[in-house]
């Protein structure tokens, strides 16, 4: 086993000069060994407590398959898309790449499915709405290793404070109490529409659970009754002086926000650890997600990939079907607050009062619909969602003037 951490900003063609040496493509050797190359990133924040991890893990690995041989490289979340493009173009990636779901898209034509690579005791472990996340065309992308999810959490101080003694269920429950909130001086929802933060914490849960899409049959699917509903739904929120409105424009640090001073009811954009230092533990209430046509919120799953232009595949899927196996990624997972993407596992968090709610949530998640340009179509609607929430433009006239931008972005 060899490990290098690999930091700072990590480009082009600094990152082919980088791999030169090092056994990307994996494949044989003289004397029939195989070598395969992993490429990761820091999930776990303490540096030392994740390199330990997959140290020992990759030991093990080694133990148990002898003649297979694991080097592997961290990198810094920056840049990690210019890197691994540059390195596939230059025929140096890596065998196996930790990736999220919307990477999963991007790269399809360089992932080796793993339809005939994974056991199908793990394919049939896999949480249904986990295995469809990583399943593009019916190829399987990549063996999950984590998965998270945002639910609803609301203030139990600030309830108290404005008066109101039940928490919502529904959209229409959210519009119900607003006024409380906003007549004590807070905000009854969280929502940061300044255009770098990700849709996927903020307008797309709104508009899966009034039943819509991002996409719709290779298509725009946002611009919708289901998506004008939504966007219609939190811009009357935001006219009402419900939403903080600092929030609508701007991304400042969390101990500053609205959220930190105890002024903001619910979010769904926020992790339990997150506000629980200023909330106070026996305050966060942790509930299921809000529903219009339906309940449901975002979480991602990240996932290790084997690359087709590895020598090593079986190697390769060998290695990342025991990495993302139930009692080997326990550790990693509690370390880092995620969850398993696995049916069969025990709660991880029984004993957590706030993780282990938030645990119970996991199979009411989803990624959403995966596509290529997922990222740069967010590039574009996000704009014109703060637009309709600033009051500049209607929510039909927002949806539609992102939809014609969008178009030219969808394969």
């Amino acid at each position: 086993m060899r490990v290098s951490k690999t930091t700072g900003v990590v480009a082009g063609f600094a990152t082919v000069a980088l791999l030169a040496g090092c056994s990307a493509g994996g494949g044989g050797t003289a004397d029939g060994e195989q070598d395969i190359t992993v490429w990761l990133y820091p999930v776990i924040a303490d540096e030392a407590a994740h390199k330990e991890f997959w140290d020992s893990t990759i030991e093990e690995f080694e133990k148990e398959n002898d003649g297979i041989n694991v080097d592997y490289e961290i990198f810094p979340w920056a840049n990690r898309d210019e890197a691994l493009q540059t390195a596939i173009a230059a025929g140096k990636g890596p065998d196996v790449v930790y990736l999220i779901p919307d990477q999963l898209a991007a790269y399809q034509k360089s992932i080796a499915p793993l339809n005939d690579l994974l056991s199908s005791e793990r394919q049939d472990d896999l949480l249904p709405n986990v295995k469809e996340s990583v399943t593009i065309d019916g190829d399987i992308l990549g063996s999950p290793l984590l998965t998270s999810a945002q639910p609803l959490i609301c203030n139990a101080a600030a309830f108290e404070a404005a008066g109101v003694t039940e928490y919502p269920e529904t959209w229409d429950d959210i519009a119900e109490i607003a006024p409380a909130f906003t007549a004590a001086d807070m905000y009854v929802l969280n929502y940061p529409a300044s255009a770098e933060n990700t849709l996927n914490l903020t307008f797309y849960p709104l508009l899966w659970q009034a039943g819509g899409q991002v996409y719709d049959d290779g298509a725009v699917g946002f611009d919708s009754k289901a998506g004008e509903k939504a966007l219609t739904f939190i811009s009357d929120l935001a006219a009402d002086g419900a939403l903080d409105p600092e929030a609508l424009t701007t991304n400042v640090p969390l101990e500053q926000t609205a959220i930190a001073q105890g002024k903001v009811a619910c979010t769904w954009n926020n992790a339990v650890t997150e506000v629980a230092p200023f909330w106070g533990e026996e305050n966060v209430k942790v509930l299921a997600p809000l529903t219009d046509e339906e309940s449901v919120a975002y979480g991602t799953v990240g996932s290790l990939s084997v690359m087709k232009g590895s020598k090593a595949q079986d190697a390769a899927a060998k290695f990342a079907e025991y990495a993302t196996s139930a009692d080997v990624i326990e550790p990693y997972l509690k370390a880092a607050g995620y969850f398993s993407a696995l049916s069969t596992t025990e709660p991880l968090y029984a004993d957590d009062p706030l993780l282990g709610e938030v645990e119970k949530y996991v199979p009411d998640t989803t990624v959403g619909e995966l596509d290529g340009s997922s990222r740069a179509l967010m590039g574009v609607l996000a704009p014109e969602i703060q637009a309709a929430l600033l009051g500049q433009k209607s929510p039909a006239d927002a949806l539609k003037d992102a939809a014609a931008a969008a178009a030219p972005l969808i394969k």
